[in-house]
This record gives structure tokens, sequence and C-alpha cells, in this order.
């Protein structure tokens, strides 16, 4: 299975990335569960880049592609705003007061703990996150 959306770096976008993601995982017939954990991962990650890769103002448009041969996920999460790789910050620490830990990193700590494999590159103006989770 090999499929693709296209969406505006818009807020209101996000459901459409959410019933795409609700489309694949009733496809390859996943568990609620397991649907559910991949549902938010998605959600994180695609919000980050709608409100974070782009000067504020600026329409661009942004790629989730989804492949699965039965024993594994890759989804691949790719954009044209400024570089950053997700992977490279490090974790934020649960263990702090959350009054007192600095702001961000909690969506890719969440998204490394649902995925087996997240991985960052840079294609020439292209950010490309990959993601994979072991079926």
């Amino acid at each position: 299975m090999k499929k693709e959306l296209k969406f505006k770096n818009e807020e209101h976008e996000l459901s459409r990335v959410a019933e795409f993601m609700e489309c694949v995982c009733n496809e390859l017939q996943l568990d609620m569960h397991l649907a559910m954990k991949l549902q938010v991962a998605m959600e994180e990650m695609v919000t980050n880049v709608i409100y974070y890769a782009y000067p504020e103002g600026t329409s661009a448009e942004i790629t989730l592609t989804v492949e699965s041969d039965n024993k594994e996920l890759a989804f691949v999460l790719s954009d044209t705003g400024k570089p950053f790789d997700p992977t490279a910050k490090e974790d934020a620490d649960i263990d702090v007061n959350p009054m007192d830990r600095e702001q961000g990193g909690m969506g890719i700590l969440i998204v490394k703990n649902i995925m087996n494999e997240v991985s960052y590159k840079r294609l020439g103006n292209i950010n490309q996150l990959t993601m994979k989770k072991k079926l």
C-alpha cells in the first residue's frame, strides 16, 4: 500500500490529515489502540510544520506519504519550510515540573515513543521526516 496526501500549511488542514490517517488505519485493519497512537504522532508533527516551518502569511504545500508492506508502516512528512531537524533536539526532561520545563520538545518525544524509528534529512530545500512503525 502507498498513499499520499498533499495539504496546505493551514490549521484547518489538520482535519484532512486526521481523515487520511483514519483511512490508512482502516485499510490496514489496525487495532484502535495503535491507530490512535499513530493519529497522535501525525498530529504532533504536522502541527509543528504548520505553525513553525514557515514565516507567518506564507502559503505552502506539505506532503504526507505512507507506505506499508504489512510488516512496517513508513510515514514521510515533507515540507519546504526552514531547515529543522526535530530529532537533533534533546529530549524534553519529563522529570522536571511542567511549569519549570523549557517549552517545546514534547511532541517529538511523544513521536519517538510511538514509532520504532524517526529520522530526518534535508534534501535541497525539502525537510523530510521519516517515521517507521513495525506492525
